[in-house]
C-alpha cells in the first residue's frame, strides 16, 4: 500500500511538473520579447511551429533526435533575425503595427508549412520508454522536459544577469539613448534579443515535437496558453514565467486529473482572469513592489 501510494504521489508529481514545464517552454520566449522589448509577436506560436517542423525534417534526414533539435533551434533563430532585420525594427514603439504585422506573419509561416509539409499530422517516436512507479508508469520523456525546462531557465537567467550581453540588453531597451552615447548600438542588440526570444520559442518545438503531433496549425494550441503565461506573470521574464508557469499549470492539471481536461483549461482561463484583475501589473510587479 505505501509502495502504491508513492508510486501515485510520484506520478501525479510528474504529471504536475510536466504541464508546468511545457507552460515554461511556450511561453519563455515571448516573455523575453514582451518583458524586454515590448514585442507582442502574434507570430510565436509559427515559430514553435517552425521549430517542430525543422526537428521533424532533421530526424527524417538521418540526423539523431538531439542533433536535430539543435540544428532547428538554430534555424528558427536566424529566421527570427531576418524577421527582425526586415520587419519588426521598424515596428518599435507602434503596438497596433507590430501585433497586425506579426499576425500577417503567422498566416504566412502557417501557410508556408502548409506547402512544404503538407496539412497531415505527422509525429516523431517518443524517446526514453517509460519509467514504473509503484504501479503507475510515467514517460521518461517527461522527466526531459522538466529538466529542459529547468534548464532553459537557468540559461535564460545567466545570459541575461551574467554575460555583457544581457547588460547591454537591458540597456538598450531601458535607456537607449544613454546607452547609444556609451557605444552600444541599440538596433544591433535588439536584433540579437528578438533572435534570442524566437530560438527559445523553436526550441520549445523541437522540445515538444516528440510528444504532441505536428502540424501546421499546432502553435495555435498554445499561443493563448503561452500570452496567459506572460500576461499573468507580468513583465519579469523569469521570476513572471516561473510563477505564472507554476500557478496555471498545477491548477490546470490538477483539476484536469479530479475532473475532465476541459475543466482543466476552464479553471486555467478563470484563475488568468481573476489574477490579471487583482495583479494588474503580473506577478513580478508585485513581487518587484514588495522589494
Amino acid at each position: 500500500m505505501e509502495a502504491s501510494s508513492l508510486g501515485w504521489f510520484l506520478n501525479m508529481a510528474v504529471s504536475v511538473g510536466l504541464s508546468i514545464a511545457i507552460l515554461v517552454l511556450v511561453s519563455l520566449g515571448l516573455s523575453v520579447l514582451f518583458g524586454m522589448m515590448g514585442i507582442i509577436n502574434l507570430a510565436h506560436g509559427e515559430f514553435l511551429m517552425f521549430g517542430a517542423f525543422g526537428t521533424l525534417a532533421g530526424v527524417r534526414g538521418g540526423l539523431p533526435l538531439p542533433v536535430a533539435m539543435l540544428v532547428s533551434t538554430l534555424a528558427v533563430a536566424v529566421f527570427g533575425w531576418i524577421v527582425e532585420r526586415a520587419l519588426i525594427r521598424y515596428l518599435y514603439g507602434r503596438l497596433m503595427d507590430s501585433m497586425l504585422a506579426t499576425w500577417g506573419l503567422s498566416l504566412i509561416m502557417s501557410q508556408g508549412a502548409v506547402f512544404v509539409f503538407g496539412a497531415t499530422t505527422q509525429g516523431i517516436a517518443t524517446p526514453g520508454g517509460s519509467i514504473y512507479l509503484g504501479g503507475y508508469s510515467v514517460s521518461a520523456y517527461s522527466v526531459v522536459l522538466i529538466l529542459a525546462a529547468l534548464s532553459l531557465l537557468a540559461f535564460v537567467y545567466a545570459v541575461f544577469t551574467r554575460t555583457k550581453y544581457g547588460v547591454m540588453a537591458r540597456a538598450a531597451v531601458q535607456r537607449p539613448q544613454m546607452a547609444s552615447a556609451v557605444g552600444i548600438d541599440p538596433r544591433r542588440i535588439n536584433s540579437l534579443t528578438f533572435m534570442f526570444g524566437a530560438a527559445l520559442a523553436g526550441a520549445a518545438g523541437a522540445l515538444l515535437a516528440p510528444m504532441v503531433g505536428v502540424m501546421p496549425t499546432m502553435g495555435e494550441a498554445y499561443i493563448a496558453r503561452a500570452f496567459m503565461t506572460v500576461v499573468v506573470g507580468g513583465s519579469g521574464v523569469l521570476t513572471g514565467t516561473a510563477a505564472a508557469s507554476a500557478l496555471l499549470g498545477g491548477v490546470e492539471n490538477v483539476v484536469s486529473y479530479l475532473f475532465t481536461p476541459f475543466l482543466g483549461q476552464a479553471a486555467l482561463l478563470v484563475l488568468a482572469i481573476c489574477l490579471v484583475r487583482v495583479l494588474p501589473t503580473g506577478i513580478s510587479g508585485r513581487l518587484r513592489r514588495k522589494l
